[in-house]
């Protein structure tokens, strides 16, 4: 580990970005140049003390996981990425072209979208970061781990997960995560995490043995998407889809005409966001 060329490295990239530039407003008393300590800490999900440290070349060896979110909340290229993991002693990630660290260009535009549900997910539909009224809608899906990231694993694991659509959809959509999920895995072959989910689900699920044998592949997800929010009943929403191809991933954005039903609950959700209605 490289302390001071660490610090150095962080003091830079910190300086070179604005509050804007990361989806957060600029408060009246902010005179500094680039983003603050505290506002680097709390997109990177660590203490201000820590970075804080870090910044200052006395803290203890990060590890590779805040390594990762430091980089996420920099909003660093996957070179700058490699570097700074190299810099703190560790090698960078090496793994299937869609990795977990988002672009800064898919970063900085889901950043501006903060009235709009919207998400950016992996290949294997892992949601990697959302917006509020993303988590809103669909709930709090970045934050799952292990193979229940991929919203195809749950779907066939979790009845739960299947409340959120509506029932004359579920067919269909049992249909489309296996087609990508065959997809995925035929693209990275075996020993990647797709293959992994096929096999487990081959094991565990009837119903996902059932679809799986009938070989479909290249189905395509439905603009239109109906909803079944707990608290506010059908939306009826379509679906934007933005991709980045050099690292699969793909930034998901979900509107409603205006004058509909479902823009006045989109508006409501704005409102409510997360909490129940009771």
């Amino acid at each position: 580990m490289d302390r001071d060329a660490l610090g150095a490295f962080l003091l830079r990239r910190r300086g070179a970005l604005q509050p804007e530039d990361v989806g957060l407003p600029r408060g009246r008393g902010h005179r500094t140049s680039g983003l603050r300590r505290e506002e680097v800490a709390a997109l990177s999900h660590m203490s201000p003390d820590y970075y804080a440290r870090l910044e200052r070349g006395t803290g203890p060896q990060p590890s590779e996981q805040m390594i990762a979110s430091i980089a996420q909340g920099l909003h660093l290229a996957l070179g700058e990425r490699d570097h700074l993991f190299r810099l703190a002693g560790h090698q960078p990630p090496v793994g299937p072209p869609s990795g977990d660290h988002i672009s800064p260009g898919l970063l900085r535009i889901l950043d501006r979208l903060g009235d709009t549900p919207a998400e950016v997910t992996s290949e294997l539909g892992e949601t990697l970061r959302q917006t509020p009224l993303g988590v809103a809608l669909t709930g709090d899906t970045a934050g799952l781990t292990g193979l229940e990231r991929s919203i195809g694993y749950r779907w066939f694991t979790d009845a739960g997960s299947r409340r959120l659509y509506a029932d004359e959809d579920h067919e269909f959509l049992s249909r489309l995560w296996v087609s990508g999920l065959r997809d995925v895995a035929t693209r990275r072959g075996p020993g990647s995490r797709a293959r992994r989910i096929v096999d487990e689900l081959l094991e565990v699920s009837d119903e996902f043995r059932a679809v799986w044998d009938h070989h479909e592949i290249g189905l395509r997800p439905r603009a239109s998407k109906h909803f079944v929010h707990p608290e506010l009943g059908d939306l009826h929403l379509t679906c934007q889809t933005l991709v980045d191809p050099e690292q699969s991933h793909y930034l998901l954005v979900y509107t409603a005409a205006p004058g509909t039903e479902s823009h006045e609950k989109l508006q409501l959700l704005s409102v409510i966001g997360s909490q129940p209605l009771g």
